[in-house]
């Protein structure tokens, strides 16, 4: 099993940047993909960014160009430029295991003030 912990969340003024960063603990040999997700006030859990074990990157259409994703051994960490007021939200990771199995942090909130 892994475990998950977000940092880096914090307000930041629109035009600004910030890194989060997601530790992983536990089974790390086991992870074959690693995902940022976010969720806004009054909306549902979206897709953010994606980071296979192999080093592929997929970004959501809101998200490319502005944000970036990258991990070292056991740190999956999430460069986020150009901070829009829509990109408020709780940032949660996850880490998808070759069994299937996927583990959450439990998020770290960013607020980007107009």
């Amino acid at each position: 099993q892994v475990q998950l912990v977000e940092s880096g969340g914090g307000l930041v003024q629109a035009g600004g940047s910030l890194r989060l960063s997601c530790a992983a603990s536990g089974s790390i040999f086991s992870i074959t993909s690693m995902d940022w997700y976010r969720q806004a006030p009054g909306k549902q859990r979206e897709f953010v960014a994606r980071i296979t074990s192999g080093g592929r990157t997929d970004y959501a259409d809101s998200v490319e160009g502005r944000f970036t994703i990258s991990r070292d051994r056991n740190t999956m960490y999430l460069q986020m430029n150009s901070l829009k007021s829509e990109d408020t939200a709780v940032y949660y990771c996850n880490a998808v295991e070759f069994n299937g199995a996927i583990s959450w942090g439990q998020g770290t909130r960013v607020t980007v003030s107009s």
